[in-house]
């Protein structure tokens, strides 16, 4: 097929390689444009743009897909299909009825659960034992197209953000090829998503990763994985910023104190930091304070001793 892909963060690279390498001919990569980062602010390409560069795919950036000069360029590509992953903008009618076989994104869940911007780590907060990727045909709503194709993964005990990323960024790259087989072959029946029962996966900030100490530890331990690696969980400690890495919930006997509040904190004897929660303990194993690297707790606190009835936060 000739593709139009759409994508910009490492989560739609994949998909772009695994259709480049199936024999797909991608015409254009449409992706955001260069945006400047880190201290010097320095103009720094998207993760597609520099991968279609390798491959030798011409790259469009624009502004804004909907405005009359974007949507021409589009036309002229005279494409069987679009292939949407994570693109960052949403698309008009006029794109989503150009080709032939319309608009196909990649979603990182089981839809219709999980509609939105970060659905990764939404289920990993959410304690889902389940997720998946999902391969729709767009239409005007936000991620409510009829569904195409879907595979399953299993989210392990000890899943991060970034590890369950890395799962779904693969899986959703073999999909949509199998996707995109199944649609030129006829074989595949597009089928109405019903009704979710879990909210919208709205994005993330970095205010969402401040521990309430008050929240049961199973929660707050969701909360450690699913911000992992960005925009990660912290607390406070003396007034400087402390982020928690790793962490696990405690049994019983785990437990340094006893009738403690929540935030309180203890050292246990393996060196692990404890905090009382609003249910249960938290064995904190791994800290990065401000400024420095991270850190088991033990060598943290062999610095930075607990002090008695110390909370955090």
């Amino acid at each position: 097929m000739r593709v139009i892909f759409m994508g910009t963060p490492d989560f739609a690279t994949g998909t772009l390689k695994a259709l480049h390498d199936a024999g797909h001919e991608i015409v254009l990569a449409v992706t955001q444009p260069d945006k400047p980062a880190g201290r010097g602010k320095q103009l720094q390409s998207p993760p597609v743009k520099i991968l279609a560069e390798e491959l030798g795919i011409p790259v469009f950036q624009p502004v804004k897909v909907r405005e009359q000069q974007a949507l021409d360029t589009l036309k002229t590509q005279k494409a069987d299909i679009i292939v949407v992953v994570a693109f960052g903008q949403i698309l008009p009618k006029e794109v989503l009825e150009m080709t032939p076989y319309g608009c196909v994104n990649v979603h990182a869940s089981l839809l219709p659960a999980w509609r939105g911007a970060a659905p990764i780590q939404w289920a990993i907060l959410a304690g889902d034992q389940v997720t998946g990727v999902t391969t729709m045909q767009m239409d005007e709503g936000l991620d409510t197209g009829d569904i195409l194709l879907k595979e399953e993964i299993p989210i392990e005990p000890d899943e991060t953000g970034g590890s369950l990323f890395d799962k779904l960024a693969e899986a959703g790259a073999a999909l949509c090829v199998k996707t995109l087989a199944g649609l030129e072959a006829g074989s595949i029946t597009p089928l109405k998503q019903g009704d979710t029962t879990t909210p919208y996966a709205k994005m993330l900030n970095k205010k969402m990763g401040r521990i309430d100490w008050s929240l049961p530890a199973d929660e707050i331990e969701r909360l450690i994985r699913g911000l992992s690696p960005w925009p990660g969980a912290y607390t406070f400690r003396a007034d400087k910023m402390l982020k928690v890495k790793k962490a696990a919930v405690g049994d019983e006997a785990s437990q340094g104190f006893k009738g403690g509040e929540p935030g309180q904190i203890a050292r246990r004897g393996d060196g692990a930091l404890l905090v009382q929660t609003g249910r249960g303990i938290l064995v904190i194993d791994q800290v990065q304070p401000a400024g420095k690297r991270a850190m088991t707790a033990d060598e943290y606190l062999r610095g930075k001793p607990v002090q008695a009835g110390e909370v955090l936060g």
